[in-house]
């Protein structure tokens, strides 16, 4: 079962690797010509852009939460992680209505200091430059979050060593610190740099092309899927070189923890001008990345909103609703279906095909999108031919028609947030425990349903969350592969967007904020406590 879940997770890539071999006529030479070169040099800033603002943002706001003492400490603790409730699209709504030359930073300069349009230079948001700020402003708390789990679990022995030799915080941090928690630093930046090659949202609305965009122009503006596949297959290439770079930082690394003993960690108690820095260093990456387009939308809400915020309006949002649960179950089962089998049965074929099910994450929506349509394309296509000539009936687009190629596309992308929650639950577990419960004549489905689900209750509720976040968030697929007059809080948020009517946008977009407020900070709470010797008193 789980080498035959991982074949299903794994077709849609394996679908677009072999589609680089089809011939795409004139068109791939027409791309070769025009936009190519643009969209790879694009990429590659966006990449290099924001791999450096949530490197230094990330890194340097978990190491003052975690080793310094100053005020306000405890909220940014959690509050950090607030701008991963906001997807990169609404940001870009939120500061292009708020910056642009209509709105009201630059009306009030042009009052305040009697300006023309010619009398004063603005930074146009809506450009690659605007793109790296923002998306830095919204992924770095994937930096964070896993930079501070590292420096949590840092043994205070390797720190106090360090302090011994006369080093200071500052030869602390980027002497011993920082080495020891580089492969979680990488695979933060990994992960900031497959959601921002994953966006479609920001980059389309901020006119910056992308191999993201490039697939949805090619796909839809052109009609030709084998070159949607063939510049998917490129970006995919991209995905890899991240994937390859952070396998290799872990591999290389050459700082180890030399105990196992835990306690409290020690706390630098910063004198008052360096806690102001510190203060001010951890409330803007909240107040501009959350604080702000919070605001700027609930205003907008207010003053505008969405003129369908009726009865279809609530249509959109019990579509992201309905999609986001049954994902997040069906995501959830699978991930546990792995789990178990990869424990009950250990072998080389089972663990390489878990593995092969959990990289869907690193792949892009719009890439997954692309290698579910044309197999599910097909299959439909055969299931229609079959039905006419036998029943005498066209059932129409049973898969790529419906929310089965949604859901397919959010299970692909999304298992490995579950999987990874589920496997790590599943080490809670002693063998001792499988042991005693098959000598009493259980069943291993009577086992993992009496004992191992109990003790991960917590662990698959918070898989489930995170699924459920991720979900309501997705643009890329969801644009591609949804039924027709079927739209999400998402598209509808992306689609008034695209028509310039940003103060209707906001109403859809506040909504998807809100719903993922609460579970970042959950997850925040849980991390507090997770610290090995975190009871332990100081001493």
């Amino acid at each position: 079962m789980t080498v035959a879940v991982a074949g299903l997770v794994a077709l849609p890539v394996i679908t677009v690797l072999l589609h680089v071999l089809v011939p795409s006529g004139e068109v791939w030479s027409h791309l070769y010509e025009t936009v190519l070169a643009r969209y790879v040099a694009n990429t590659l800033g966006l990449m290099l852009g924001v791999g450096a603002g949530t490197l230094l943002i990330g890194v340097g706001t978990a190491w003052l939460v975690v080793m310094c003492r100053f005020p306000g400490k405890r909220v940014f603790e959690w509050a950090l992680l607030l701008p991963l409730a906001v997807p990169t699209y609404v940001i870009a709504y939120a500061y292009t209505d708020f910056l642009q030359f209509a709105g009201p930073v630059q009306t009030w300069l042009r009052e305040l200091f009697d300006w023309g349009r010619a009398d004063y230079w603005f930074p146009n948001v809506r450009s690659l430059g605007g793109a790296i700020t923002l998306m830095s402003l919204v992924l770095y708390p994937y930096v964070y979050l896993l930079t501070r789990a590292a420096f949590m679990e840092q043994s205070v022995c390797a720190l106090e060593v360090g302090r011994t030799l006369g080093r200071g915080p500052w030869r602390l941090f980027s002497s011993v610190a920082i080495p020891l928690a580089r492969p979680a630093i990488v695979g933060g930046v990994a992960l900031a740099l497959m959601e921002a090659l994953n966006d479609f949202g920001a980059v389309q609305f901020f006119g910056v092309d992308t191999f993201t965009t490039g697939i949805y122009r090619t796909w839809f503006g052109m009609g030709e899927a084998a070159a949607a596949a063939q510049l998917a297959a490129c970006l995919l290439v991209f995905v890899l070189v991240l994937v390859m770079l952070e396998r290799f930082s872990r591999r290389r690394a050459r700082f180890h923890h030399t105990t196992g003993r835990y306690r409290e960690l020690p706390q630098y108690r910063l004198g008052k001008g360096a806690a102001t820095l510190a203060f001010l260093a951890c409330a803007l990456p909240i107040l501009i990345g959350f604080a702000v387009p919070a605001a700027l939308l609930l205003e907008m809400h207010f003053r505008v909103g969405d003129p369908l915020m009726g009865s279809r309006f609530w249509g959109f949002a019990w579509n992201s609703l309905i999609l986001a649960t049954v994902t997040a179950i069906v995501a959830v089962s699978l991930a546990v279906m792995i789990g178990y089998g990869v424990r009950l049965k250990p072998r080389a074929l089972t663990r390489t095909a878990a593995r092969m099910a959990s990289v869907g994450y690193a792949i892009p929506g719009s890439v997954i999108a692309v290698g579910i349509l044309i197999p599910l394309g097909w299959l439909d296509q055969q299931i229609n031919l079959f039905a006419r000539e036998y029943f005498g009936v066209l059932p129409g687009l049973l898969l790529t028609g419906t929310m089965v190629a949604l859901v397919y596309a959010y299970v692909v992308r999304f298992l490995a947030v579950s999987f990874n929650t589920v496997e790590a639950s599943l080490t809670k577990v002693t063998p001792n425990m499988d042991a005693a419960s098959r000598t009493l004549g259980k069943t291993a489905a009577k086992t993992l349903a009496l004992v191992h689900l109990p003790v991960m209750r917590s662990s698959l509720l918070a898989a489930a969350i995170l699924v459920f976040v991720d979900v309501m968030k997705e643009l890329p697929a969801t644009i591609i592969l949804r039924p027709f007059n079927f739209d999400t809080l998402a598209v509808r948020a992306f689609e008034l967007a695209s028509d310039e009517r940003l103060a209707q946008a906001s109403t859809a977009a506040l909504g998807i904020v809100v719903v993922g407020i609460v579970p970042v900070i959950l997850l925040s709470i849980a991390m507090r406590k997770s610290r090995p010797g975190g009871g332990m008193p100081n001493s």
